[in-house]
């Protein structure tokens, strides 16, 4: 058989993998690779800065359920990477980074633009790879595929050596199945421990889905939004998990935890059994530990064996992948002599009804001021005018909580948001990595003034792929979310967290070829969001909201998410 170069074989390993679309920066260590790629079908994304790639393939990532791409160069455009690649990680993203390297024989000797990316990316990867011989460059990109989206996804890095990329080596074109003696995740739940999920089902009193990423990851929503309406169980959602059962339901408690609802965090604190899915019990959930669902009995879904009582102790452990472990639940409820939908319905209505009570009593709200623009009302009225059916990435902070907590979501990937990491910058190139994978889709980054400064330059990329991405800025002048905190809790000694110094956000879209728009009274908000809707350009919406307002419900840390301030 004829040899290739292994920069061939990578463009011809990334089409058998049905890849059409990476987001990189160019550089010397891969420019054979780049050579290649610009002969190749796959469309390629130039951004401005290499954290902007791994970001924008995430987006990608999210919104399509596909393995994301992102190729960077060797040194510094590696490292440039970290950041994004250890967000896709908390998260528990798909993709596949490819970074170049100095050749084999410079490894270890400080030569130009090396570093250790394996090393560095070890504990924010899932795994990784240095290719050292040009005959496993197929083998370890398909085993880098599989690895991302199989099981838990996942970030995986493989680190090409420049001679590697320009060896020849002869392609392998049988695809056998991947097999790894060391690697092999459980997807199939087990028959008893479904039973005893359902049965704990069918006898709780107060019962609470509580759910994840896992649901969204795993495709689950439809079985588990069957699952709930069966069983007439309410159901809260993590960050991640917002969009996998629908928001308007009259049994959605919306998000849980630190900025959860007021109804979500009792129900939560006073439930007998709490039905754990795809999520991992995450500190911003849970609050004081101790104090966290004291009265419920446990069950817990998840594809990851250690995530499975990791922080909390459960009662019935489930470990398979959350669409085929909920499916099964709902295959015993077909077969079960005991289940009668009616008599189940009435058991859990007088629960309903208090849950109900709760939301009343304390419902997501906000104080009107005249004129001034509340950035709630803003979050409102992108729902409105959207019809709830926009792609939204956040930035993160106050922005990012408003969003969650006033954007209604009720179809999963529809919100792409950094949880686990908390990074800033994500918003904006994660919004062209969804824009790209859906371009008739309403796209629409929310930002604060703070956060949309950390990766401004990829509004470059935006235009120059033509991705017309909607950004909508919170502006209040402040780091908001780390100010709110120095107000509650520093006799507001707003310690490095005041910016007097902002750009002209109208004046920066014009001149990089985007529109831009600026409302300053509550007037002014809808006809600026429909002018954006309505522009088929790339738009930036500056709205100046009120200065000093907060994100509330609110939980200090260390206490129980009952223990929520509420103003």
């Amino acid at each position: 058989m004829s040899k290739i170069t292994g920069s061939q074989a990578i463009i011809k390993c990334l089409q058998e993998e049905g890849v059409d679309l990476v987001f990189g920066y160019p550089g010397g260590a891969v420019i054979e690779l780049y050579d290649e790629l610009c002969k190749s079908p796959i469309r390629h994304i130039l951004v401005r800065h290499e954290q902007g790639a791994v970001h924008a393939a995430d987006g990608f990532a999210r919104a399509t359920g596909k393995v994301g791409v992102a190729i960077l160069t060797s040194g510094p455009g590696a490292t440039n990477g970290v950041t994004a690649i250890a967000t896709a990680y908390c998260d528990s993203i798909p993709l596949v980074v490819l970074t170049g390297q100095v050749p084999r024989a410079l490894i270890g000797n400080d030569a130009f633009q090396e570093v250790d990316i394996v090393g560095i990316t070890r504990p924010c990867t899932k795994h990784n790879y240095l290719v050292n011989n040009p005959d496993d460059l197929v083998p370890v990109l398909r085993e880098a595929f599989y690895i991302a989206s199989s099981g838990r996804p996942g970030p995986v890095l493989v680190d090409l050596p420049k001679d590697v990329i320009g060896s020849l080596l002869t392609y392998p074109t049988q695809k056998k199945p991947i097999k790894m003696r060391t690697y092999q995740p459980n997807l199939n739940p087990h028959a008893g421990q479904v039973e005893k999920a359902c049965r704990a089902m069918l006898k709780a009193k107060k019962p609470v889905l509580y759910i994840g990423g896992g649901v969204i990851l795993s495709g689950a929503n439809q079985e588990l939004t069957t699952l709930a309406r069966r069983l007439n169980i309410p159901v809260t959602m993590t960050l991640m998990g917002l969009g996998g059962f629908p928001g308007t339901d009259p049994l959605s408690l919306g998000m849980l935890g630190m900025h959860g609802s007021y109804a979500a965090n009792m129900s939560v604190a006073k439930s007998d059994l709490l039905i754990a899915v795809g999520s991992r019990f995450d500190d911003r959930v849970t609050g004081r530990l101790d104090a966290f669902a004291p009265h419920a009995k446990i069950i817990h879904v998840d594809i990851d064996p250690t995530s499975i009582s990791k922080n909390v102790e459960v009662d019935i452990p489930i470990v398979a992948d959350c669409r085929l472990a909920v499916s099964a639940m709902n295959a015993w409820l077909d077969k079960c002599p005991d289940y009668n939908a009616d008599e189940v319905a009435a058991l859990h209505q007088p629960w309903v009804e208090q849950v109900k009570e709760w939301d009343a009593k304390h419902p997501l709200a906000y104080a009107e001021e005249g004129e001034i623009i509340k950035p709630q009302y803003v979050i409102q009225t992108l729902h409105k005018l959207t019809g709830g059916d926009a792609i939204i990435t956040t930035e993160v902070g106050q922005n990012q909580m408003w969003a969650a907590q006033f954007y209604k979501f009720n179809h999963p990937r529809r919100l792409l948001t950094s949880g686990g990491l908390g990074t800033m910058g994500y918003g904006l190139p994660a919004a062209i990595g969804a824009q790209m994978a859906f371009p008739e889709a309403t796209v629409i980054d929310v930002a604060g003034d703070g956060s949309i400064q950390m990766n401004i330059q990829e509004l470059a990329t935006a235009r120059e792929c033509g991705a017309p991405v909607k950004v909508a800025i919170l502006n209040n002048n402040y780091l908001g979310m780390v100010r709110q905190w120095q107000e509650l809790f520093y006799n507001r000694h707003y310690a490095s967290t005041v910016m007097e110094v902002t750009p002209d956000f109208v004046a920066l879209a014009q001149a990089y070829g985007a529109v831009g728009l600026r409302a300053k009274t509550k007037a002014e908000v809808e006809p600026v969001i429909k002018e954006a809707l309505a522009t088929k350009n790339l738009v930036i919406m500056d709205f100046a909201i009120s200065r000093e307002e907060g994100v509330f419900p609110m939980v200090p840390a260390g206490k129980a998410t009952t223990e929520m301030l509420l103003v």
